[in-house]
């Protein structure tokens, strides 16, 4: 009997709120030239779950385009979020319009302290995350990276905890890894790294750090092709989950020969 295969990056589901996803690459749908791009761009990243702001996308007036006739809610997982929130009450709100027009369970909450940063504001993301758990949502969390808030954040019920890389729309990657790596340790639930993500060794060195999936939007959107780069940061998730799981060599102070230094010639 052959032996059994090891696990790779593709047999190795991503499981958020009792669903299970091969893919680890979760994509925005906002700054595309239109929505036809975003649904190439989707389709090159390998997504299976795709991001959507209620207050600046289109999925309910039949009478304009909108992004459910690119992307089809059969294939993918529509994940509402609250983009533009700045209080508790007001993601509150918006999510639960979003269950009463789409049926929308699993959501994204994400509450903004200010228009300059978009650094999240955590006591009023609390507050909301408790109150949509209380009403039965699946809450997919972005919050700083301070691993006291995550834990309080898990112990609350999200089923996700989405700790920002850098500022949302920098490019700027992970600026602290040292932080994402104490929310991996401690979580239970998935750790997802949402925003900040500039470019595909961002997204490996996200993933290398041992998170489980990786958010993004601006990076391949405004990206000068972002077909091209969305197919980048699929395989950069890949690469990156891959060297996690395979163990990373010990770094060292000095040389260390790869050829044996005994019988030379």
């Amino acid at each position: 009997m052959p032996d059994q295969a090891p696990t790779t990056a593709t047999d190795d589901a991503l499981i958020i709120a009792g669903k299970a996803y091969s893919s680890r690459l979760i994509v925005g749908t906002g700054k595309y030239a239109s929505y036809a791009q975003n649904a190439e761009a989707a389709e090159a990243a390998g997504a299976e779950i795709v991001t959507v702001a209620l207050r600046r996308v289109n999925v309910a007036d039949k009478g304009s385009e909108r992004l459910v006739d690119h992307l089809d809610p059969k294939r993918f997982t529509y994940l509402p979020n609250t983009a533009g929130c700045y209080t508790a009450d007001e993601a509150v709100r918006t999510l639960r319009l979003a269950r009463e027009a789409g049926g929308w369970n699993l959501v994204k909450l994400e509450v903004l302290a200010d228009q300059k940063t978009l650094y999240p504001d955590m006591s009023e993301t609390l507050i909301a995350a408790k109150a949509l758990i209380q009403d039965g949502f699946d809450v997919m969390v972005y919050c700083s990276d301070d691993p006291v808030y995550a834990r309080k954040l898990e112990d609350a019920g999200c089923c996700a905890i989405m700790p920002l890389g850098s500022l949302i729309g920098s490019g700027l990657g992970v600026q602290n890894p040292v932080n994402i790596r104490l929310i991996v340790e401690q979580c239970k639930v998935p750790v997802i790294v949402d925003a900040g993500v500039g470019t595909a060794s961002d997204a490996a060195i996200a993933m290398e750090l041992g998170v489980d999936g990786v958010l993004m939007n601006t990076a391949i959107a405004a990206a000068k092709d972002p077909v091209r780069m969305a197919r980048a940061m699929k395989h950069a998730v890949i690469a990156g989950r891959e060297a996690y799981l395979a163990g990373r060599m010990a770094k060292k102070r000095y040389a260390d020969p790869s050829s044996p230094l005994g019988g030379l010639i």
